[in-house]
């Protein structure tokens, strides 16, 4: 198999991709075409049909397996494919793991260090309503594992809610070690738990795309709605207790142009906004890196996440 990161411009392929998105459009001149979205799991590419009744061409839709013939070409920088032929393949011709991004770390070994931080708890409640999710709850462990943590922005494959959850998590443990004004049982619970809405925020692989709950309410209201629901099955569970850690909750984005509900109000949702937003950023920096060659210091142009020209250092 031919993967799209090594694919170059002026090649003609015939490999099998999955299609992650299609939709019709037409040209300036109203010449109807298809643009489709490719992916496996070293990331996307753009692809074009622009005779899409021409012979070779058959019938798919978003999510099929598809066996692409076609010319890689150039267009404003970025490699896109011409598609000739198309078919629609079946089961036993291709590896479903060759077509999803997945995390380079052990899934089950983040896991586990995850949650060795429910065994450190002092708090009996935020180790009870801890371990009714990470630990008690099967259904909860499969889908945390596998989900995504976005889109496309940062950690976006499989395994990368669980790997970015374990990266806030360890900063704001050091954050705890470092800062003694900080509760450290309710910033690591609140860490552990910021972007479980992600899980209903988001459709699982390969689709990963944003459900109706999703563009409707969001992760953090999502995420909010969880804990609180749990939070009731816990007998004498302290509603100020409970409160802070939903404001951590609704306040871990930082500011309501970022998509909080609330600003953060007390220290240890502040803490865990800023170990969010280094981990995501730190995450798109390593993915935008991902692909350059070694020594390559040249400029990659503008990132919008960090709303800046972004290079490597130099060595």
């Amino acid at each position: 198999m031919k993967y799209i990161e090594t694919l170059r411009e002026g090649e003609r392929i015939n490999e099998i991709y999955l299609c992650k998105h299609k939709q019709s459009a037409v040209t300036k001149n109203g010449k109807p075409y298809e643009s489709v979205t490719l992916q496996d799991k070293t990331g996307i590419l753009d692809a074009k049909i622009w005779d899409p009744g021409s012979q070779g061409i058959d019938d798919f839709d978003s999510l099929d397996y598809i066996n692409v013939v076609g010319d890689i070409t150039s267009f404003q920088g970025a490699l896109q494919l011409n598609i000739k032929r198309v078919r629609v393949v079946q089961p036993g011709e291709y590896e479903p793991a060759d077509y999803l991004p997945t995390s380079e770390k052990d899934v089950d070994e983040m896991y586990a260090e995850l949650t060795d931080y429910i065994a450190e708890m002092e708090n009996p409640y935020l180790k009870k309503l801890l371990a009714s999710f990470f630990v008690e709850d099967a259904d909860f462990e499969k889908r945390f594992k596998f989900h995504s943590a976005a889109k496309s922005v940062h950690h976006g494959f499989v395994g990368g809610l669980l790997e970015h959850t374990l990266g806030v998590t360890k900063l704001c443990d050091f954050f705890a070690q470092s800062y003694p004004i900080l509760n450290k049982d309710l910033l690591v619970s609140a860490a552990m738990f910021h972007d479980i809405g992600k899980l209903s925020e988001l459709s699982a692989f390969p689709e990963n795309d944003y459900t109706d709950e999703g563009q409707l309410l969001g992760h953090i209201m999502i995420g909010a709605e969880m804990i609180g629901d749990r939070i009731k099955t816990i007998p004498d569970f302290p509603v100020k207790l409970a409160n802070e850690l939903k404001h951590c909750i609704l306040a871990h984005h930082g500011e309501l142009e970022f998509g909080s509900p609330k600003k953060p109000a007390i220290v240890e949702a502040v803490a865990l906004s800023f170990a969010d937003n280094l981990d995501a950023k730190m995450e798109t920096m390593k993915e935008a890196f991902s692909k350059v060659p070694e020594g390559n210091t040249q400029w990659l142009g503008f990132n919008r996440l960090f709303d800046s020209n972004i290079r490597k250092t130099s060595i």
